[in-house]
């Protein structure tokens, strides 16, 4: 994939994405991203949609952490805040703000790193990247799965806004993902295309080599008769001279 291309085009004032301008932030925060769709060959519907959801959640990859307190989730059974002071400690973090002791303590599991007893840890780069494209390929966060929604030709992108967040702003990043589409095809982004891996090309093999016993002795006896010629010769020479 061509990344100048990819940016390029998010940068345009009609991407309603980036506008003119990408902080080094962003971009790197981005790159972590693209690597691993293209590492884990996501088809590029489904990479779009990873990245709109990415960049909704992280206020356009600026931030990795909830801007609020978390002190709205406190007590709240279905996130699994059943302790005093779990709705601050487990406020949103990471790409896609993973909210909540119950995901806290699953991706620890997964990740094995203790998000329980360091939940800032979710919002290291390599973590929020995992959680992001694992979380919503695999349907960890609300139980329904990224290609329930987007694969091959189906592209319903603002129903899978539940495989996060039910149907909060479905349509705002529906149209992001539109976006994050376009610009991957544009740039050249073909997961598939890495699944093929290329055949090598063949040398022609050498022609065989003959190491027989008696190999290269069947022009032993034109060498022997040349020998005698020129004995013959030299014999008639010398017999000339010497008369």
């Amino acid at each position: 994939m061509d990344r100048s291309r990819f940016y390029a085009a998010l940068r345009r004032r009609d991407s309603g994405i980036f506008g003119t301008s990408l902080t080094q932030t962003q971009v790197d925060r981005l790159e972590a991203i693209l690597t691993r769709l293209d590492a884990k060959r996501i088809e590029p519907a489904q990479a779009a949609y990873i990245l709109a959801t990415a960049y909704h959640e992280s206020d356009r990859f600026r931030t990795m952490e909830e801007f609020a307190s978390g002190a709205a989730y406190e007590g709240r059974a279905t996130l699994g805040n059943m302790q005093p002071g779990d709705g601050k400690r487990f406020k949103g973090r990471g790409f896609v703000q993973i909210t909540g002791r119950r995901n806290y303590t699953d991706w620890a599991n997964r990740l094995g790193v203790d998000l329980v007893g360091n939940p800032a840890l979710a919002a290291r780069l390599d973590h929020a990247v995992t959680i992001l494209i694992d979380g919503m390929m695999l349907g960890t966060f609300t139980g329904r799965k990224l290609p329930d929604y987007v694969t091959g030709a189906k592209r319903d992108y603002v129903g899978a806004r539940r495989v996060v967040n039910g149907t909060d702003r479905a349509k705002l990043i529906a149209n992001h993902a539109r976006a994050f589409e376009k610009a991957l095809a544009g740039a050249g982004y073909d997961a598939a295309a890495s699944r093929s891996p290329t055949t090598p090309k063949l040398l022609p093999e050498p022609a065989p080599i003959d190491i027989a016993p008696g190999a290269g002795r069947r022009d032993l006896p034109a060498a022997a008769i040349l020998a005698l010629i020129v004995l013959l010769l030299v014999a008639v020479t010398a017999s000339i001279l010497g008369g």
